[in-house]
């Protein structure tokens, strides 16, 4: 069984939840564009925070905590009773933020894509994140909001020491900034 098999719920509702705070403004293609960026985020970032199949296996008993102080910073909380959505519950704070950091900031992602060689959760598989690492102009524009540094600040900023201090750890701590 991948190392990642009970990380995805985890995956699935903090990605949807990136999506849903950081909409796209374009059609079909936009969305998808955007939700494989969110998605691919928030799979490298769950990677690095839960390292091992007993990592993923302790989460998925204890549960990840939800998305009510992400709303909050957001303000989706005042917004209606997204919190109260079932899927809500499976939404990881911390990975959230590292996602953000990872999207807000090319170097990051870059440094993310690196700690992870050789982890558990790749299995000697070749895994592809092109559209986190280098996304291309299209990319860009469908995930504007997505990727936007100021925009995603405040929730990239909860947890970014810790990110950072986890990729410190790595073989990527030379190539943290930009």
């Amino acid at each position: 069984m991948p190392a990642d098999f009970s990380l995805s719920p985890l995956i699935a509702a903090t990605a949807q939840w990136l999506t849903r705070a950081y909409p796209t403004g374009g059609g079909a293609l936009d969305r998808a564009l955007a939700e494989t960026q969110a998605r691919q985020a928030v799979t490298v970032a769950a990677w690095l925070r839960y390292p091992t199949a007993m990592d993923a296996a302790l989460v998925a008993v204890a549960g990840p905590g939800g998305s009510a102080r992400l709303d909050w910073v957001t303000g989706a909380d005042s917004a209606g009773n997204r919190g109260e959505e079932a899927w809500c519950t499976w939404v990881d704070e911390v990975v959230a933020s590292w996602a953000a950091s990872l999207l807000s900031t090319p170097g990051l992602a870059a440094a993310a894509m690196e700690a992870l060689a050789g982890s558990a959760h790749l299995g000697g598989a070749p895994v592809e994140f092109r559209r986190l690492v280098d996304p291309d102009e299209h990319d860009r524009r469908a995930a504007a909001l997505l990727r936007h540094p100021d925009l995603l600040a405040p929730i990239a900023d909860l947890h970014r020491e810790q990110l950072l201090d986890r990729l410190a750890t790595g073989p990527a701590s030379a190539s943290l900034t930009g």
